[in-house]
């Protein structure tokens, strides 16, 4: 079927339309590389963000950015038909599939570490330590890469041993030509987004008493945390939904070919570019701390050198009259 779909996208498909749809593509993807490796450059560089919520925050930069460049790669392979050998596409959608499952288990993690710090200060410091946040990074690999092995194990135990010898245009659909196989895979995923949601909802209900019984000095921190929470579970349900995407395009070929063009182009921007700019703008700029360390190795420390250089100029004016005068 994927085969079936792809070359009937490129008999479609105008070579200018393809071009233009691609360098849009390529600008976005580019944009925010170049924006997530510079937080990720910041936060290696500062030893003051060796806390719990910078660390999740670069693990999320991180699998963000190998995620928009993998399907970024499948996208373009999509485009120009470019054939690859059925086991090492699997194993690329199987890498695919992890990192999709990494990305929303670490939002759901940052919801607790936020959680625990507003409704739990005085544990906050005790629990929240760079060692735990580790394990907790490596309890939340663990359990991402379970759906996706899974299904990578059950499709070259039950696909014909001929197709394991084809080329085939690397996308998701390739490992669901067996239908019980693409429900397995789904009712999973359905099943680990309502688990994650529960999460999300739950602490955001319990962060919302905290902020009704919150002191005035209080409030203000855990107002901002409950927009946090928002703007995680925002990100929760596109990250969730762009899992499900394959789901939505495959009945779209039946119906209408230039339909199924059209949504698979615009679920790639908006259920995986859209998630990855929020996530920036929440402890990006957001975050007075960071975003201040940002800004600096984001201008050379230009601006900050300028800025110190007139104070010290105005100090040493100020020196100078004062002296004059007297």
């Amino acid at each position: 079927m994927n085969s079936t779909v792809n070359n009937n996208l490129s008999s479609i498909s105008s070579p200018n339309t393809v071009n233009e749809k691609l360098l849009l593509v390529q600008v976005l993807v580019g944009i925010l590389l170049y924006v997530n490796g510079l937080m990720i450059f910041t936060f290696l560089k500062k030893e003051t963000f060796r806390e719990t919520r910078y660390i999740l925050f670069a693990q999320t930069l991180f699998v963000d950015s190998a995620l928009m460049l993998i399907t970024d790669l499948t996208l373009i392979g999509s485009f120009y038909q470019f054939p690859v050998h059925v086991i090492p596409c699997y194993i690329f959608c199987t890498l695919t599939s992890l990192i999709s499952v990494v990305s929303p288990m670490t939002l759901v993690a940052m919801c607790l570490e936020r959680y625990v710090a507003i409704c739990m200060p005085l544990r906050h410091s005790s629990i929240s330590t760079p060692k735990n946040t580790f394990i907790g990074i490596l309890v939340i690999w663990c359990v991402s890469f379970i759906i996706p092995l899974c299904i990578f194990i059950v499709c070259f135990v039950y696909i014909p041993p001929g197709f394991l010898r084809l080329y085939v245009v690397c996308t998701v659909e390739a490992m669901l030509q067996i239908k019980w196989v693409a429900d397995m895979r789904a009712s999973s995923l359905q099943l680990l987004f309502i688990i994650m949601l529960s999460i999300v909802v739950s602490t955001y209900i319990k962060i919302m008493l905290a902020a009704k019984s919150a002191s005035s000095e209080r409030k203000s921190s855990t107002n901002k945390g409950l927009k946090t929470i928002i703007l995680h579970g925002v990100q929760l349900l596109l990250c969730m939904m762009q899992l499900l995407i394959p789901y939505i395009e495959m009945p779209l070929w039946k119906v209408n070919v230039m339909l199924f063009v059209n949504v698979r182009y615009s679920n790639f921007i908006l259920f995986l570019i859209l998630p990855r700019c929020l996530s920036p703008l929440v402890y990006g700029l957001r975050d007075e701390k960071f975003y201040n360390a940002l800004k600096y190795y984001a201008f050379c420390g230009i601006l900050v050198f300028s800025k110190r250089k007139i104070r010290d100029s105005k100090t040493f004016r100020g020196v100078v009259g004062i002296s004059i005068h007297n």
